[in-house]
């Protein structure tokens, strides 16, 4: 039996297999499809800085593999290595065991981790934004230091609680300040404090906040900002950080105990380790999708530069828009290496981005159609509940956008996620349970 095997459960693997699947299905063909990767779910990353806000439980933005892609082998892996001349893949499973399983077509699509600088105590004291543990964590990391702050004897130690540094003003990061500022909103009202004693500071080396919607939504953007009380601080970044303190690059310093890093990402570590060229760190790859010197290897997502036929010289950004997309048309080239159907160069233009600023406020530009305000949320969260794979998760997050209209959010620190769950490394692959 033919064997397609697919590197990666993120928008690119998920919508390359689940259109295998039901390519194969029409034509009567016999070829088998398995996903390794180390979670047994497909993620919509778009909505995570919602989960850290408080507003959608964790479970609705986590696509059940089982259930979403009928035909499909799921195995639960990290990917440590491909021999392409022997046409295997060797992977470590959740019990740490060394598997190796064979391909005839192999799809990468290992996705990117957070981007990290060699900044001292980054990774010690910051966490990210790539994963549900690390959003829950956000969470209740948020909410714990302000009900510790609350009964704090020391006024310097307990202002240091309640203030939360974001560094990345792009989509991700201003998203996760104004929902993490409404989650401190609503912890103010029903733990009785002053939600002015809740400081944020958001923080870029860009000129403006998310250059990616152009420099009007930008400014709009930036007057919600800091209409909330965020202070937006460009031209600046982490020097150092420390438990209870940062220090930027213009060598000031913010106390604080809460750090959250979402500066942008980089292609998987897998990529590394496959011996190919790349380019910023991201798999080469043709405009086909195809490796090139390996006829029966394709690449995507956000671990491939994906030249942008549209922008010639240019490689797609690593965005959910372009990353299903190109599962799309990873899904008819594969198919077509093995004889059905016909291989396309994978072309399209970026339709602009919807970007989520709170209660009752956005920015989007979808068609280029520059938007604020009430059109705005009304388009992204429209746009959001369209884009999720799967009726129940469209319903449940339709639900909690609802239920954020007429009540206040739950204040809940239920520590499902531990500091060590939220580190930077646990996101790259499976969480090795220590050696006794």
């Amino acid at each position: 039996m033919t064997s397609v095997v697919i590197v990666g459960s993120g928008f690119t693997g998920f919508e390359c297999a689940r259109a295998l699947a039901r390519k194969f299905r029409r034509e009567g063909a016999d070829v088998e499809i398995s996903i390794i990767s180390p979670v047994d779910y497909m993620l919509y990353t778009p909505l995570l800085p919602d989960v850290a806000g408080g507003l959608v439980d964790a479970r609705f933005v986590a696509i059940p593999l089982a259930n979403a892609l009928r035909g499909v082998q799921a195995i639960r892996g990290r990917v440590d290595e491909v021999d392409f001349d022997g046409h295997t893949v060797t992977f470590t499973d959740p019990e740490e065991r060394s598997r190796i399983l064979e391909w005839d077509r192999l799809v990468l699509t290992p996705g990117s981790v957070t981007r990290l600088f060699d900044v001292p105590g980054l990774a010690e004291h910051a966490r990210g934004l790539k994963s549900t543990a690390e959003a829950l964590y956000l969470r209740d990391h948020v909410l714990e230091q302000l009900e510790l702050a609350d009964v704090d004897d020391d006024p310097g130690r307990a202002a240091a609680r309640r203030t939360i540094v974001v560094v990345g003003a792009s989509y991700s990061g201003t998203e996760l300040a104004v929902q993490l500022r409404a989650l401190a909103d609503a912890a103010a009202k029903q733990m009785g404090f002053d939600p002015g004693e809740v400081n944020f500071v958001l923080l870029d080396l860009a000129e403006q906040v998310m250059p990616e919607v152009g420099e009007k939504l930008g400014a709009a953007a930036q007057r919600v900002l800091r209409s909330r009380g965020i202070d937006v601080r460009l031209g600046v970044t982490l020097k150092e950080v420390h438990a209870e303190h940062v220090v930027l690059s213009d060598d000031s310093l913010i106390r604080t105990h809460t750090v959250a890093w979402v500066t942008g990402v980089t292609g998987a570590p897998l990529i590394e380790k496959l011996g190919l060229p790349t380019e910023r760190g991201r798999l080469k790859v043709t405009t086909e999708l195809q490796v090139p010197g390996h006829p029966d290897v394709f690449a995507a997502g956000d671990a491939a530069a994906v030249p942008d036929v549209t922008q010639p010289g240019k490689i797609t950004p690593p965005t959910a828009q372009h990353a299903t997309r190109q599962g799309k048309v990873l899904a008819r080239n594969v198919a077509a290496s093995l004889g059905y159907g016909k291989a396309k160069q994978y072309k399209h233009r970026n339709m602009g981005l919807v970007v989520d600023l709170g209660p009752h406020s956005a920015v989007a530009n979808p068609l280029n159609i520059q938007l604020s305000g009430l059109p705005a949320k009304l388009v992204t969260r429209a746009y959001h509940v369209y884009a999720i794979p799967r009726g129940v998760n469209r319903w449940a997050v339709t639900l909690a956008y609802l239920t954020d209209l007429f009540w206040e959010r739950s204040v809940v620190s239920f520590g499902l996620s531990s500091r060590e769950d939220a580190r930077f490394s646990a996101s790259e692959g499976i969480p090795m349970p220590k050696a006794e």
